[in-house]
């Protein structure tokens, strides 16, 4: 969901040292500071040879085909986001993707991305129709009864974003009564219910942005990270509001018995955390607000 480091106003600034996408209209590229002179670099990723993991029936199954299918978000800045015009995936999820295909024997020319709606994560992991997901996705207790999640490798926390012109939202105890978004199966609607909002639901998250900008919606909800993303990428029309109000620990979503391959990819989250590519693709990513970070603590079960 949401976090308290993400992209601020003078992300603005540094994107434009190279081009003017990163806060230009929606369907520009959402992350194009990332590489500008004298902006933080992204981190390059050894590929294991021969990498194993004995007894995963997905991982046999993607060394079979020779590539992996991995879920992710395509319409967040910063974190998941695809450049259609050049069919290329960017962001911090997609940085945290690649690390670990790369720990289990694929460079990114073997990735194939598959965009998932939040409402068909589940599905789409029983279903065996991806290898695993990352995209801002919220480690619960409900969620473990579907799936497996390895992580967190990121926290973030709900927030509100509304137009800059707004001044009756100042927190989620002033949304009774008002048209607040967010996307279908996403956890941020039972967590702004108890306000009384009034909750319009859509697939992805640039549509609730969309709806804002026209003013046919109140507020978006949803991680803070996403929300800073947006507010960046269009830059003088949005704000965020209060202080988050929930806590999300962002996880990887694989299939609910492949222990081998949960454990395979927490190893990987470790290794790259402590060698420094998680904080280089932090920092030229979401880092780019200026906000820091701090890893998480794996969760092994």
């Amino acid at each position: 969901m949401r976090t308290r480091h993400i992209i601020a106003a003078t992300l603005c600034v540094v994107a434009l040292t190279a081009t003017t996408a990163a806060c230009g209209k929606s369907g520009t590229p959402g992350d194009s500071a990332a590489g500008a002179s004298g902006a933080p670099k992204l981190p390059t990723y050894q590929v294991k040879a021969d990498a194993k993991v004995e007894g995963s029936k997905t991982f046999d199954a993607a060394k079979s085909r020779g590539k992996l299918i991995i879920g992710a978000k395509a319409d967040q800045p910063f974190l998941g986001f695809e450049d259609l015009s050049t069919n290329t995936r960017s962001g911090f999820d997609i940085e945290i993707a690649k690390m670990i295909a790369a720990d289990l024997g694929f460079s990114a020319d073997k990735i194939e991305w598959k965009t998932i709606a939040s409402a068909n994560r589940e599905t789409e992991i029983k279903g065996g129709g991806i290898d695993y997901y990352v995209g801002t996705y919220s480690i619960t207790d409900t969620r473990k009864t579907s799936v497996s999640f390895a992580g967190p490798y990121y926290i973030a926390g709900q927030d509100l974003l509304v137009n800059k012109d707004n001044t009756e939202i100042t927190g989620p105890e002033s949304v009774k009564g008002k048209n607040v978004c967010t996307v279908t199966g996403s956890t941020s609607i039972k967590q702004i219910e108890p306000y009384g909002a009034k909750i319009t639901q859509y697939e992805t998250y640039s549509q609730c942005v969309d709806k804002l900008l026209t003013k046919e919606v109140d507020a978006v909800t949803t991680d803070d990270s996403i929300l800073k993303g947006y507010a960046a990428k269009n830059a003088g029309k949005f704000k965020l509001v209060g202080k988050p109000f929930t806590k999300e620990n962002y996880g990887v979503g694989l299939g609910k018995d492949d222990k081998a391959l949960r454990d395979a990819i927490s190893d990987a989250l470790k290794a790259h955390e402590d060698n420094g590519d998680w904080k280089k693709a932090y920092d030229a990513t979401l880092g780019l607000s200026g906000s820091p970070a701090e890893i998480p603590a794996l969760n092994r079960y």
